[in-house]
Protein backbone atom coordinates (compact mmCIF):
# COMPACT_ATOMS: atom_id res chain seq x y z
CA UNK A 1 0.00 0.00 0.00
CA UNK A 2 1.33 3.44 -0.99
CA UNK A 3 0.46 6.97 0.07
CA UNK A 4 0.59 9.48 -2.78
CA UNK A 5 0.97 13.17 -1.90
CA UNK A 6 0.57 15.74 -4.67
CA UNK A 7 0.72 19.55 -4.49
CA UNK A 8 -1.09 21.76 -6.98
CA UNK A 9 1.50 23.98 -8.65
CA UNK A 10 1.00 27.64 -9.65
CA UNK A 11 -1.94 28.15 -7.32
CA UNK A 12 -3.28 31.69 -7.85
CA UNK A 13 -3.21 34.39 -5.21
CA UNK A 14 -6.47 34.15 -3.25
CA UNK A 15 -8.41 37.38 -3.12
CA UNK A 16 -10.50 38.59 -0.21
CA UNK A 17 -14.06 37.17 -0.19
CA UNK A 18 -13.40 34.99 -3.25
CA UNK A 19 -15.15 31.60 -3.48
CA UNK A 20 -12.26 29.31 -2.59
CA UNK A 21 -13.81 25.93 -3.60
CA UNK A 22 -14.14 27.17 -7.17
CA UNK A 23 -10.51 28.31 -7.20
CA UNK A 24 -9.37 24.94 -5.87
CA UNK A 25 -11.32 23.02 -8.51
CA UNK A 26 -9.95 25.24 -11.28
CA UNK A 27 -6.42 24.64 -10.02
CA UNK A 28 -7.06 20.88 -9.94
CA UNK A 29 -8.10 21.03 -13.59
CA UNK A 30 -5.02 23.05 -14.52
CA UNK A 31 -2.84 20.47 -12.76
CA UNK A 32 -4.63 17.66 -14.65
CA UNK A 33 -5.82 16.13 -11.40
CA UNK A 34 -8.52 13.45 -11.74
CA UNK A 35 -10.49 13.03 -8.51
CA UNK A 36 -11.16 9.63 -6.95
CA UNK A 37 -13.39 8.60 -4.07
CA UNK A 38 -11.30 8.60 -0.91
CA UNK A 39 -8.96 11.41 -1.94
CA UNK A 40 -8.11 13.80 0.87
CA UNK A 41 -7.76 17.48 0.02
CA UNK A 42 -5.49 19.42 2.38
CA UNK A 43 -5.81 23.20 2.35
CA UNK A 44 -3.58 25.76 4.06
CA UNK A 45 -5.42 27.85 6.62
CA UNK A 46 -4.07 31.05 5.16
CA UNK A 47 -5.99 30.89 1.90
CA UNK A 48 -9.17 29.93 3.77
CA UNK A 49 -8.79 32.95 6.04
CA UNK A 50 -8.14 35.23 3.08
CA UNK A 51 -11.21 33.99 1.22
CA UNK A 52 -13.28 34.55 4.38
CA UNK A 53 -11.96 38.09 4.82
CA UNK A 54 -10.22 37.52 8.15
CA UNK A 55 -7.73 40.32 7.49
CA UNK A 56 -7.34 42.99 10.15
CA UNK A 57 -5.42 46.25 9.95
CA UNK A 58 -3.62 46.97 13.21
CA UNK A 59 -4.23 50.68 12.64
CA UNK A 60 -7.92 49.96 13.33
CA UNK A 61 -7.29 48.15 16.62
CA UNK A 62 -7.50 49.98 19.96
CA UNK A 63 -5.79 47.95 22.72
CA UNK A 64 -7.42 47.66 26.13
CA UNK A 65 -5.71 47.79 29.50
CA UNK A 66 -5.02 44.04 29.60
CA UNK A 67 -3.51 44.11 26.11
CA UNK A 68 -1.28 47.03 27.08
CA UNK A 69 -0.13 45.13 30.18
CA UNK A 70 0.71 41.97 28.23
CA UNK A 71 2.32 44.08 25.52
CA UNK A 72 4.75 45.54 28.05
CA UNK A 73 5.60 42.17 29.61
CA UNK A 74 6.09 40.38 26.27
CA UNK A 75 7.47 43.19 24.13
CA UNK A 76 4.69 42.62 21.60
CA UNK A 77 2.64 45.30 19.86
CA UNK A 78 -0.31 45.98 22.18
CA UNK A 79 -2.65 46.12 19.18
CA UNK A 80 -1.62 42.61 18.18
CA UNK A 81 -2.02 41.48 21.78
CA UNK A 82 -5.54 42.88 21.78
CA UNK A 83 -6.39 40.66 18.79
CA UNK A 84 -4.76 37.65 20.48
CA UNK A 85 -6.94 38.19 23.56
CA UNK A 86 -10.10 38.57 21.46
CA UNK A 87 -9.32 35.30 19.67
CA UNK A 88 -8.56 33.37 22.88
CA UNK A 89 -10.39 31.72 25.75
CA UNK A 90 -7.42 31.77 28.09
CA UNK A 91 -3.80 32.84 28.28
CA UNK A 92 -1.71 29.79 29.22
CA UNK A 93 1.87 31.13 29.33
CA UNK A 94 3.82 34.17 28.15
CA UNK A 95 7.43 35.17 27.67
CA UNK A 96 9.24 37.81 25.70
CA UNK A 97 7.85 37.80 22.16
CA UNK A 98 5.38 34.96 22.72
CA UNK A 99 1.91 34.25 24.09
CA UNK A 100 0.62 30.68 24.40
CA UNK A 101 -3.17 30.69 24.53
CA UNK A 102 -6.19 28.48 24.28
CA UNK A 103 -7.84 29.64 21.08
CA UNK A 104 -11.58 30.19 20.90
CA UNK A 105 -11.69 27.09 18.70
CA UNK A 106 -10.38 25.01 21.62
CA UNK A 107 -6.75 24.17 20.84
CA UNK A 108 -3.56 25.51 22.40
CA UNK A 109 -1.33 27.55 20.10
CA UNK A 110 1.05 30.48 19.92
CA UNK A 111 -0.33 34.00 19.48
CA UNK A 112 -3.85 32.70 18.71
CA UNK A 113 -2.65 31.58 15.28
CA UNK A 114 -2.53 35.18 14.06
CA UNK A 115 -0.19 35.43 11.10
CA UNK A 116 1.79 38.23 9.51
CA UNK A 117 3.70 36.35 6.79
CA UNK A 118 2.46 36.28 3.19
CA UNK A 119 -0.22 38.87 4.01
CA UNK A 120 -0.15 41.83 1.64
CA UNK A 121 -3.23 43.63 3.01
CA UNK A 122 -6.01 45.40 1.19
CA UNK A 123 -3.79 48.39 0.43
CA UNK A 124 -0.88 46.14 -0.63
CA UNK A 125 1.09 47.35 2.41
CA UNK A 126 1.98 44.27 4.49
CA UNK A 127 3.34 46.19 7.47
CA UNK A 128 0.12 46.69 9.46
CA UNK A 129 -2.00 43.78 8.26
CA UNK A 130 -2.47 40.46 10.04
CA UNK A 131 -4.59 37.41 9.31
CA UNK A 132 -6.84 35.65 11.83
CA UNK A 133 -7.84 31.99 11.75
CA UNK A 134 -11.20 31.06 10.17
CA UNK A 135 -14.19 31.43 12.48
CA UNK A 136 -15.31 27.82 11.93
CA UNK A 137 -12.70 25.72 10.08
CA UNK A 138 -14.81 22.52 10.23
CA UNK A 139 -17.62 24.36 8.43
CA UNK A 140 -15.13 25.81 5.92
CA UNK A 141 -13.86 22.29 5.19
CA UNK A 142 -17.42 21.03 4.70
CA UNK A 143 -18.22 23.79 2.21
CA UNK A 144 -15.17 22.87 0.11
CA UNK A 145 -15.97 19.17 0.32
CA UNK A 146 -19.62 19.59 -0.66
CA UNK A 147 -18.74 21.78 -3.63
CA UNK A 148 -16.21 19.30 -5.02
CA UNK A 149 -18.62 16.40 -4.53
CA UNK A 150 -21.39 18.30 -6.33
CA UNK A 151 -19.07 19.21 -9.21
CA UNK A 152 -17.21 15.90 -9.60
CA UNK A 153 -19.46 13.28 -8.00
CA UNK A 154 -16.53 12.07 -5.89
CA UNK A 155 -16.66 11.58 -2.14
CA UNK A 156 -13.49 13.10 -0.71
CA UNK A 157 -12.28 14.30 2.66
CA UNK A 158 -11.02 17.81 3.41
CA UNK A 159 -8.54 19.08 5.99
CA UNK A 160 -7.66 22.67 6.79
CA UNK A 161 -4.22 22.88 8.37
CA UNK A 162 -1.95 25.35 10.10
CA UNK A 163 1.64 25.28 11.37
CA UNK A 164 2.05 24.91 15.13
CA UNK A 165 4.97 24.47 17.48
CA UNK A 166 5.04 21.62 20.00
CA UNK A 167 5.94 21.40 23.68
CA UNK A 168 9.38 19.91 24.33
CA UNK A 169 10.37 19.82 20.64
CA UNK A 170 11.76 22.45 18.29
CA UNK A 171 10.28 23.26 14.90
CA UNK A 172 6.79 23.78 13.56
CA UNK A 173 4.68 21.06 11.95
CA UNK A 174 1.40 20.98 10.07
CA UNK A 175 -1.62 20.25 12.26
CA UNK A 176 -5.31 20.03 11.45
CA UNK A 177 -7.62 22.86 12.56
CA UNK A 178 -10.59 21.94 10.32
CA UNK A 179 -11.90 18.60 9.09
CA UNK A 180 -14.73 17.21 7.01
CA UNK A 181 -15.14 13.58 6.02
CA UNK A 182 -11.80 12.42 7.46
CA UNK A 183 -11.38 10.59 10.79
CA UNK A 184 -9.53 13.08 12.99
CA UNK A 185 -8.71 10.34 15.48
CA UNK A 186 -8.48 6.58 14.89
CA UNK A 187 -8.97 4.35 17.91
CA UNK A 188 -6.90 1.14 17.69
CA UNK A 189 -7.51 0.03 21.26
CA UNK A 190 -8.55 -3.60 21.32
CA UNK A 191 -6.69 -4.49 18.13
CA UNK A 192 -3.80 -6.96 18.30
CA UNK A 193 -0.23 -6.35 17.20
CA UNK A 194 1.87 -8.80 15.14
CA UNK A 195 2.60 -10.89 18.23
CA UNK A 196 -0.93 -11.06 19.54
CA UNK A 197 -0.62 -8.33 22.17
CA UNK A 198 -3.87 -6.40 22.54
CA UNK A 199 -3.40 -2.65 22.20
CA UNK A 200 -4.67 -0.74 25.21
CA UNK A 201 -3.91 2.94 24.69
CA UNK A 202 -3.18 3.41 20.97
CA UNK A 203 -5.11 6.25 19.36
CA UNK A 204 -3.79 7.65 16.08
CA UNK A 205 -3.99 11.37 15.33
CA UNK A 206 -4.58 10.59 11.67
CA UNK A 207 -5.66 14.09 10.66
CA UNK A 208 -2.47 15.58 12.11
CA UNK A 209 -0.34 12.91 10.43
CA UNK A 210 -1.90 13.82 7.08
CA UNK A 211 -1.44 17.53 7.84
CA UNK A 212 2.27 17.03 8.52
CA UNK A 213 2.73 15.08 5.28
CA UNK A 214 0.99 17.77 3.26
CA UNK A 215 2.87 20.57 5.00
CA UNK A 216 6.19 19.23 3.70
CA UNK A 217 5.08 20.03 0.14
CA UNK A 218 3.29 23.27 1.02
CA UNK A 219 6.39 24.82 2.56
CA UNK A 220 6.51 27.88 4.80
CA UNK A 221 7.92 30.70 2.67
CA UNK A 222 7.34 31.60 -1.00
CA UNK A 223 6.59 28.11 -2.39
CA UNK A 224 3.02 29.02 -3.39
CA UNK A 225 1.61 25.51 -2.90
CA UNK A 226 -1.26 25.90 -0.40
CA UNK A 227 -3.29 22.95 -1.70
CA UNK A 228 -2.27 19.29 -1.57
CA UNK A 229 -4.15 16.08 -2.36
CA UNK A 230 -3.37 12.79 -0.63
CA UNK A 231 -4.36 9.42 -2.09
CA UNK A 232 -4.03 6.01 -0.45
CA UNK A 233 -5.20 6.82 3.09
CA UNK A 234 -5.43 3.33 4.66
CA UNK A 235 -8.54 3.93 6.78
CA UNK A 236 -12.21 4.44 5.86
CA UNK A 237 -13.42 8.02 5.61
CA UNK A 238 -16.05 9.12 8.11
CA UNK A 239 -17.58 12.27 9.53
CA UNK A 240 -15.62 13.78 12.39
CA UNK A 241 -14.75 17.03 14.10
CA UNK A 242 -11.42 18.62 14.93
CA UNK A 243 -12.20 18.69 18.65
CA UNK A 244 -11.75 14.90 18.70
CA UNK A 245 -8.01 15.71 18.75
CA UNK A 246 -8.09 18.04 21.76
CA UNK A 247 -7.03 16.74 25.14
CA UNK A 248 -9.37 17.96 27.87
CA UNK A 249 -7.92 20.08 30.65
CA UNK A 250 -8.81 17.34 33.16
CA UNK A 251 -6.62 14.90 31.21
CA UNK A 252 -3.75 17.36 30.80
CA UNK A 253 -0.96 16.63 33.29
CA UNK A 254 0.85 19.89 32.60
CA UNK A 255 -1.84 22.58 32.93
Amino acid sequence: MNLFVNAFENFPEVEISSFLPETILASANENNWSWDDGDILVVAQKIVSKSENRLVNLLDVKPGNQAIKYGKSTGKDARLVELILRESKKVIRTRNGLMIVQHNLGFICANAGIDHSNVKGLDHDPENWVLLLPLDPDKSASIIRDFIKNETGKNIGVLIIDSHGRPWRKGIVGVTIGVSGVPALIDRRGYKDRFGYQLRVTEIGAADELAAAASILMGQADEGRPVVVIRGFPYPLRESYTNELFRSENDDLFR
